[in-house]
């Protein structure tokens, strides 16, 4: 909710930042608020390997390099935790 605030704020309330700046700043924080969205999106459709493998392939191929590198952490950590998705990046390496 926070980013979302700096952002507005950002787009409309600081007239006093350099354009380009500002810009810079709304599109990284924009990008952040991307994947932390598309973190609990994956936190939420974990229940269900398909939802999840469907979700998972959205997220690799919207997301920026860096950021997932940042998933696959993220990813590495919830195998730990529900093994039986793993089986999303077997399916992903085959296609």
């Amino acid at each position: 909710m926070n980013v979302i605030f700096i952002c507005l704020y950002l787009r409309f309330k600081s007239n006093f930042i350099d354009p380009k700046l500002r810009y810079y700043l709304i599109q990284k924080i924009m990008a952040r608020a991307m994947f932390e969205y598309t973190l609990m999106v994956l936190e939420k459709v974990s229940f269900d390997t398909t939802l999840f493998c469907k979700e998972l392939q959205k997220a690799m191929d919207r997301l920026l390099p860096f950021e997932i590198e940042e998933l696959k952490i993220w990813l590495a950590h919830l195998f730990k935790i529900q093994p039986e998705l793993s089986i999303c990046l077997l399916q992903s390496k085959d296609s």
